[in-house]
């Protein structure tokens, strides 16, 4: 009898440990699939650039000929180094600092969020020493705060959720109403604001939202950097805590969604095994002189 209860058993740990190596192999797939279409859509738009860019240095050289080509990687040097330390090579002296209290601040968001857009960092040992340990202590602080903001919301639904009588509706509603008014106030309102402030187009500005909210921050948009342009002092800081309270939202959706996923795909998965242990404990159930055991499911 003991052996043949622990066989289900067996069989339904097998189907996880199965479960967990496709997992695996899905996600390595998922990482390749990306990998192949990022190299089709975008090393060809490289290869254009490179050649562009130099051909626009054969052409100043060609109008300066003071100049020659060493004199010219130089100087191209120099831009680069002033690009890396945050640095905008456009415009003139009057160019607002990197390092005021709005930019600060946004940076500090920038550190203890992840995002890290990576156009600006601390070019001091001082500086650098010190974000160290800020973001040591910063980022599990922020996380605790996120945890916390996403419990507050968590609350919410539940207030929403009494609103219905019926538990399923009003569990359907209430995500309906968090989607949407979240969608609302972090991913479709604030592209427009941005398309306003930074000249952007709407899909520049809900490119640049959800890279942030999502913590990929890759820093090839980020707001209030254009030299040409008279920003607001509390500009980035406004923008600042609008991240705080997205990362909170998009955490929170992504968590649902990742719980949801792996259900569905568990329950495809394991539907086989499953059936198999039930069928087994049907059969001896009907049979008049076979042993009753209980195989939890």
């Amino acid at each position: 009898q003991s052996s043949t209860s622990s066989m289900p058993l067996l069989t339904v740990h097998s189907r996880q440990i199965s479960w967990t190596l496709l997992l695996v192999l899905g996600y390595l797939f998922y990482l390749l699939l990306g990998a192949m279409v990022f190299q089709l859509l975008e090393k060809q738009a490289e290869a254009h650039s490179w050649d562009q860019f130099q051909l626009e240095k054969l052409k100043f050289l060609q109008n300066y000929t003071c100049l020659d080509r060493q004199a010219l990687e130089q100087f191209v040097q120099v831009l680069m180094e002033a690009w890396e330390k945050g640095v905008n090579p456009e415009g003139n002296s009057t160019n607002p600092s990197n390092w005021d209290f709005g930019n600060s601040f946004f940076f500090a968001g920038t550190v203890v969020t992840t995002i890290g857009y990576g156009n600006l960092a601390p070019s001091t040992v001082a500086g650098q020493v010190f974000c160290v340990f800020y973001a040591f202590f910063g980022v599990p602080l922020n996380l605790a705060f996120l945890n916390q903001l996403g419990k507050g919301l968590n609350a919410h639904l539940i207030t929403l959720e009494r609103w219905v009588h019926k538990p399923g509706r009003a569990q359907t509603l209430a995500m309906a109403i968090f989607l949407t008014t979240g969608t609302l106030l972090f991913l479709v309102f604030p592209p427009l604001v941005f398309s306003y402030v930074e000249g952007w187009s709407y899909g520049e500005g809900f490119y640049f939202t959800f890279i942030t909210l999502s913590t990929i921050g890759f820093g090839d948009y980020v707001v209030g950097t254009d030299p040409n342009k008279h920003y607001i002092p509390v500009y980035r800081s406004l923008t600042a805590i609008w991240i705080v309270f997205g990362l909170a939202w998009l955490a929170l959706v992504f968590n649902v969604g990742a719980d949801m996923m792996e259900k569905v795909l568990q329950l495809k998965w394991h539907k086989p095994a499953l059936g198999l242990a039930e069928g087994a404990a049907t059969k001896l159930e009907e049979e008049p002189g076979g042993p009753r055991i209980h195989i939890p499911t």
